[in-house]
């Protein structure tokens, strides 16, 4: 005689099974993040006949099926699709530089059925999956999976910063750094990889800094560059394989020194003007703050003006009479200063914290590697994300067009956070889960 299983006493289980396993408080806080965000953007229009508000709610909703959709698909099946991801990523890439749309002197977006995409968001995904894919394969431990990573994040690097998208390409580096450092990567070798962007700066930073340059300022940045350089090279020939032959260290040294002389380079003859005074500003607060410095500045009054606690909503006068540019995308955390304070400044930063410590705990429990590794890859495209745009509000970072992940307005930067998002909540639901009878 056979027994029949029982039935679940409560008919909620049987509905929710595809979904029992996944980070509730996780995803519950992002949507309450993108709730607040067009609320605040709701009030950086409220004297302006635009809806920028309703197609950002929209876009979270859309954004918020797409992650519970992918919560419930099983995250492993991508690493044998890892290489085609990886492919469609540098073809859509190729795609914006050839059929793209120009705006504000860079070619980023495709227009589809009258919207603007940003393939350069979506490729922040593709990045994460072929990375995880490689480093399940094998561990950074070596050098060679180190190279062989960052081989792999080349070619979508390049192709962004040509468009150019000097911030995306940005986060695609901090991506990949979390993910080798997760992946047992050395962090001597972290340190040299970031060691010649380092060197560029310490090299050129007199350039925007002193007008007319002083031999003075000359001889101090460059011995400045030069102990840095030296320190690379004790580092790289402690760390790197065949320290007895000291090429390493050797080595180490001159790309540090080359890397001095690119940065000199790059400043007089790469850089575009607009990303030449960005910098200036950031390394010289007060400088033509009716000009370039004018978007940073005015941000810091907006958040200066809101104290402790805030003007209350709809009431900053800074953020209702749009004294800061482009409030509603890149400086929508000047509008919460203002109008909430530093005590409502606090408690988005904490709600954001508490996301990170939630896509961390994500990463530590994974059952594999290729998990721990999406959930990582997104922590840290988050984090770096939340880094720069707050920094850059308060005068502590260069503006960059990175925007804050679920609270400015963008189509293709919300649907992107809400992807990765689905796939860490399917790397939280496919764990080992229990039975409901």
């Amino acid at each position: 005689m056979l027994l029949k299983r029982p039935r679940s006493r409560n008919p909620w289980h049987r509905w929710i099974k595809p979904w029992q396993q996944i980070d509730w408080l996780l995803l519950c806080l992002t949507i309450g993040v993108s709730m607040f965000g067009g609320l605040m953007i709701m009030s950086t229009e409220l004297t302006q006949p635009v809806t920028d508000y309703w197609s950002h709610w929209l876009v979270a909703a859309i954004g918020a099926v797409i992650a519970l959709f992918l919560a419930r698909t099983r995250y492993e099946n991508l690493i044998q699709w890892h290489w085609v991801t990886y492919t469609l990523t540098n073809l859509s890439l190729i795609a914006v530089m050839i059929i793209g749309t120009s705006a504000k002197g860079a070619q980023r977006w495709i227009t589809i059925g009258g919207f603007n995409v940003q393939p350069s968001e979506f490729a922040k995904i593709g990045l994460i999956i072929t990375v995880a894919a490689v480093l399940h394969q094998r561990t950074a431990s070596t050098v060679e999976s180190v190279f062989r990573a960052l081989a792999i994040t080349a070619i979508p690097w390049a192709l962004i910063f040509l468009q150019p998208d000097l911030a995306t390409s940005l986060v695609f580096g901090a991506v990949v750094l979390g993910m080798l450092y997760w992946a047992n990567a050395n962090p001597g070798w972290l340190i040299l990889m970031i060691s010649p962007v380092i060197s560029a700066i310490l090299f050129s930073i007199n350039w925007p800094l002193s007008q007319p340059i002083s031999l003075f300022n000359v001889i101090s940045v460059g011995l400045l560059g030069l102990v840095w350089a030296i320190a690379m090279g004790i580092l790289g020939w402690q760390t790197l394989p065949w320290r007895k032959f000291a090429f390493n260290g050797i080595g180490a040294l001159a790309l540090n020194l080359l890397g001095g002389e690119l940065g000199v380079f790059v400043w007089n003859h790469v850089l575009r003007d607009y990303q030449k005074d960005r910098l200036t500003v950031f390394l010289k607060p007060g400088y033509d703050i009716l000009g370039v410095g004018y978007h940073q500045h005015q941000s810091r009054i907006a958040i200066g003006a809101g104290e402790i606690w805030g003007w209350g909503l709809f009431q900053g006068p800074m953020t209702q009479l749009n004294f800061v540019p482009e409030q509603h995308t890149d400086f929508i955390f000047s509008a919460v200063g203002e109008e909430f304070g530093f005590v409502g400044c606090l408690v988005v930063l904490f709600i954001f914290c508490l996301i990170c410590f939630r896509l961390l705990r994500i990463a530590q429990t994974a059952k594999d590697n290729f998990g721990s590794l999406l959930a990582v890859g997104v922590l840290s495209m988050i984090v770096f994300q939340l880094i720069v745009n707050v920094g850059m509000t308060v005068g502590l970072a260069p503006v960059a067009g990175i925007p804050l992940p679920w609270m400015s307005y963008g189509r293709s930067a919300m649907l992107t956070n809400f992807i990765g998002l689905g796939l860490v909540e399917s790397v939280a639901n496919f764990r080992h889960r229990p039975k409901y009878y």
